[in-house]
């Protein structure tokens, strides 16, 4: 028996399904979950040494790599100094002043420590600050694992209070409207309804959890108007788009600037981090300004808070969001051309430097409703095929994949060879 064969028995006794996240556990693919050993720039090795090209990169916040040396080594000297302290450090004003001048939406930001709490956060303080307690979100966004969040989408345009998981009372989430994406006269019917309850829409304005669903500028623009004109705040879940875009991501990208946005993944350089923030007015209405209380002890953890600041210096200092823009432009080249004289399994959806394989047989996805209901199975030999070829690439037809400035171009060609080969 491997070494990774008995550690995925031992831990299917010891965790729930064997892993801490479910899609760890390889249930949308075939084969069983790969435990990692190291990984460095591009790759990673398993307990049994074998090397695989990495296109995963921890879900998104390895922008510059695993285990890239400034990073490391800052991290290295903030351990020194102390692993929490549950009080404010230098480093976490210095990270917030930076957020603060590269993104839009931020005036004034707090810390929390993933991308669930920040998002949590955030909808209390507009739920506070506008007095009204209906929220919006869409189907196909994923915003963490809260309560009044997990709400499934039905067939009609707007379902109310379904929870789409075990445990979750659907008194938490009765206040709690879906919408499709992409459905302009969805919005409108919703907003003349029940816009005066409504406290905030939510929204990934590049929704990259149920496939890369790239939306329309004019779409979000509607949904930023309406929110004004019916006194609700905007919401961007920037968790993934944030920093991956550009300095402002896709706020600037679409430049759109929303009333609150929410950040994780980069932000912390591989270290669990979250943020929401938005203007003085709305976030001074935190406690120990306001009325609205959110509080955590690990939140602006010193380490942390030294990786994320290091990542976005590193960012700045290398211009490195031309150079994952020409590794993008490298892989949707390489797949035109190896397109030509035959017909290659799925479709290349990219953004800078977030990609997807989506389905064939459709136009632009821009919702999860428009996604046919094979897709899932029609991705498992694509992802064992290149598995088998040591490439990794999320164990989910609906995940996207990640590129970083550590990939060389020699791997994004590896990665077209592959996927080629597979349609051969």
């Amino acid at each position: 028996m491997s070494l990774q064969d008995d550690l995925w028995s031992r831990a299917q006794h010891a965790l729930p399904g064997g892993v801490s996240s479910p899609v760890r556990a390889f249930q949308a693919v075939d084969g069983d979950p790969i435990f990692y050993r190291e990984a460095s720039g591009a790759h990673f090795e398993d307990l049994d040494g074998k090397r695989y090209l990495d296109f995963v990169m921890s879900w998104g916040p390895m922008i510059l790599g695993h285990a890239h040396p400034t990073v490391v080594e800052t991290v290295q000297a903030a351990v020194t100094r102390g692993m929490s302290y549950g009080a404010p450090c230098e480093d976490e004003v210095k990270l917030a002043e930076k957020v603060r001048d590269w993104h839009p939406a931020v005036e004034k930001l707090r810390f929390v420590s993933s991308g669930t709490e920040a998002v949590m956060s955030a909808i209390r303080l507009a739920r506070g600050a506008t007095g009204r307690d209906r929220i919006l979100k869409f189907s196909g966004c994923y915003h963490g694992h809260s309560d009044a969040l997990l709400v499934a989408a039905g067939s009609g345009l707007v379902t109310f209070g379904e929870p789409a998981s075990a445990g979750v009372p659907a008194d938490f989430t009765h206040l709690t409207s879906v919408l499709p994406l992409d459905d302009d006269a969805a919005l409108e019917a919703f907003f003349a309804d029940k816009g005066g309850e409504l406290a905030v829409a939510v929204i990934e304005p590049l929704p990259a959890n149920n496939g890369l669903l790239v939306q329309r500028k004019a779409f979000l623009e509607k949904l930023r108007a309406l929110t004004e004109e019916h006194g609700a705040l905007l919401l961007f879940d920037e968790v993934i788009s944030g920093f991956r875009l550009g300095k402002g991501g896709a706020s600037e990208a679409y430049e759109i600037t929303p009333d609150l946005v929410t950040f994780g993944k980069i932000m912390g350089g591989g270290m669990p981090v979250g943020a929401f923030g938005g203007s003085v007015a709305l976030m001074d209405q935190l406690a120990p300004l306001g009325p609205v209380y959110q509080a955590g002890t690990l939140s602006g953890n010193p380490v942390a808070m030294a990786a994320g600041l290091a990542t976005l210096q590193v960012l700045e200092e290398q211009d490195a969001y031309q150079r994952l823009e020409s590794l993008g432009q490298r892989l949707e080249q390489g797949l035109a051309e190896a397109s030509e004289g035959r017909q290659l399994p799925f479709r290349l959806v990219r953004v800078a430097s977030l990609f997807w394989l989506a389905p064939l047989g459709t136009d632009a996805v821009r919702s999860a409703e428009a996604l046919p209901a094979d897709f899932g199975e029609a991705y498992r030999p694509i992802h064992s095929a290149l598995l088998a070829q040591g490439i990794y690439l999320a164990p989910s037809a609906y995940e996207v994949g990640f590129l970083s400035t550590a990939h060389q171009e020699e791997d994004v060609d590896r990665l077209v060879s592959a996927l080629a080969s597979f349609a051969r």
